[in-house]
């Protein structure tokens, strides 16, 4: 337990010197032992604890600002505005003006090679992008990293910088399992899907990536909550996709093109009246897709049966 400065008196017995805890966080009267406040503050960590437990225990430290998504990822500092030193006195005028060419010239230092100011435009766009899309930051640290990936190997020359971070982002989502289409991040960034289909695959094949097959489960779900279907037809649908896996017959297809055609043949069955133009458009493919992968699907299970 350990005292404190703080000027507050007792209720019971009027004392005004009190004891802050701060193993229990309650600050006390050091006379009459009455709990004045059961919860303390603190932005430092306790430095009473050995080396040892505070590196074991970071309870007090809080949350690090080091990130990957940040273009000097956290670590570098800057000379602050206040005029005064260490005791709180205000600086005189020569060491004020001594202080000002510094701070000038620890802004000048800071992000000069074009490589920094790169991933400063990036990141800067990438946490306006999390925002669109709905993001963890566990998919943003991905993305961070799989750009810095990019920029190590040259493949951000002649390439735009929304273009580029837009592949890494659909990348990350694929390897961690948020369900992103190619059509959802180039509509939220203003771009073609073509063009970033063509910096995906760039991306994929120059940094030799194993990414993961996207899960049709999580499709359906997307498309079925987008077109607003019915608790009955998603059961459904998830059936027929069930079925479909065990089959292997999602390999090498569009995984939003078979969830529009599994939930197409889920809606006739449960004879929810639903549209395929509607259905089609909540997945992001065309008429002719759906239509066609409706048939095929059909085909495929049907004679899955008679086998």
């Amino acid at each position: 337990m350990h005292s404190t400065s703080i000027i507050t008196v007792c209720s019971s017995c009027g004392n005004n010197h009190m004891i802050t805890d701060r193993e229990s966080a309650e600050v006390v009267c050091s006379r009459c032992g009455r709990v004045i406040s059961d919860y303390v503050e603190t932005n430092s960590p306790d430095w009473h604890t050995s080396i040892k437990d505070r590196s074991n225990n970071r309870s007090g430290i809080g949350m690090s600002l080091s990130s990957l998504a940040r273009h000097d990822m956290g670590l570098s500092t800057i000379i602050g505005r206040t005029d005064r030193d260490a005791s709180g006195n205000i600086l005189d005028t020569a060491m004020r003006s001594r202080m000002q060419r510094l701070r000038t010239w620890d802004i000048r230092s800071q992000a000069q090679s074009s490589a920094a100011k790169n991933r400063k435009q990036a990141f800067t766009q990438l946490s306006i992008l999390k925002d669109k899309l709905n993001l963890s930051d566990a998919v943003i640290e991905k993305t961070a990293y799989i750009y810095r990936k990019a920029q190590e190997r040259l493949l951000i020359r002649g390439r735009t910088i929304s273009g580029m971070l837009a592949a890494a982002i659909y990348i990350a989502c694929r390897e961690m399992g948020t369900p992103r289409t190619l059509n959802d991040i180039a509509t939220v960034n203003n771009m073609k899907r073509k063009e970033l289909a063509r910096n995906y695959r760039l991306l994929y094949f120059e940094l030799d990536l194993r990414i993961p097959i996207i899960d049709p489960m999580k499709c359906i779900v997307k498309v079925a909550n987008k077109a607003i279907l019915s608790e009955r037809t998603k059961r459904q649908a998830a059936d027929i996709m069930s079925k479909a896996i065990r089959r292997e017959i999602p390999a090498g297809r569009d995984p939003m093109g078979l969830a529009a055609s599994v939930l197409y043949l889920s809606s006739l069955s449960s004879d929810e009246k639903i549209t395929q133009a509607h259905l089609a458009k909540a997945a992001g493919v065309t008429e002719v897709t759906l239509r066609k992968g409706a048939k095929d699907l059909r085909k495929e299970l049907s004679k899955s049966i008679r086998n």
